[in-house]
């Protein structure tokens, strides 16, 4: 539990966080204890109301809801098809874990440091995903729209270069293994609880050969991280 009190408590600390949090946003929040809540991962904060799960919810429908309409915007002769994949790029797991730790959340972010498990986990991704919650709530959806577009799609989103990117790396190679013959899987090697939570390890092989494995909260995630290991491996 001291453990608890020394990254919340401190009046020398919570000037630092205000600092720190204003450097991100780009502007003071109007409710700091919102915020915290936002930047705290149920490691060090058990209570529903108290870590960032919840607004980790409404912030995943609130950036799906503002990329659409984005997307709407910008491209207004293209299907729904296409929109939909483009989304799905602008929002998927890695994209958005990248962008958390470019803009400099690990370092706010209030988890349990000591926890191995979560190094490899995409928590800060997540944690985006609560700030934008708490944006909301703060500043209502004109606002988050705004603070989304200028400070998280503009700068971090080319979405020129997205548009030729594959989207299912899995897919991608299962292609080359098919063309060239070769008998690709993807395996369940290790499946264990960490912290409440499963936390699986998938393999990707390749004509019975073991050629990249990967962690992960589920087992899609891992396949994906694998599937990409596997590409850069072989040079695809």
């Amino acid at each position: 539990m001291q453990f608890i009190k020394n990254i919340f408590g401190g009046t020398d600390k919570n000037k630092e966080f205000k600092k720190q949090l204003r450097n991100v946003l780009g502007f003071l929040p109007g409710d700091i204890a919102l915020y915290k809540t936002a930047l705290s991962h149920r490691s060090v904060r058990e209570g529903a109301d108290e870590n960032n799960e919840r607004l980790e919810f409404l912030g995943d429908a609130v950036l799906s809801s503002i990329i659409a309409h984005y997307l709407f915007r910008k491209y207004p002769y293209k299907g729904e098809g296409f929109l939909t994949e483009m989304r799905s790029k602008m929002v998927n797991r890695q994209k958005l874990n990248d962008i958390a730790l470019k803009m400099g959340l690990k370092k706010i972010t209030f988890y349990n440091k000591f926890d191995n498990s979560l190094k490899i986990s995409q928590i800060f991704g997540n944690t985006l995903e609560a700030l934008i919650g708490a944006v909301f709530l703060d500043k209502g959806y004109p606002g988050t729209q705004k603070w989304v577009e200028k400070y998280i799609i503009l700068p971090y989103l080319f979405i020129d270069d997205l548009e030729g990117i594959e989207i299912n790396i899995k897919n991608k190679l299962y292609g080359w293994a098919n063309k060239n013959g070769k008998a690709l899987e993807f395996e369940t090697l290790d499946e264990k609880f960490e912290n409440g939570r499963r936390l699986f390890t998938i393999g990707a092989t390749v004509d019975g050969e073991l050629i990249a494995e990967a962690r992960g909260y589920n087992k899609k995630d891992a396949s994906q991280i694998a599937a990409q290991l596997a590409v850069d491996k072989l040079g695809l």
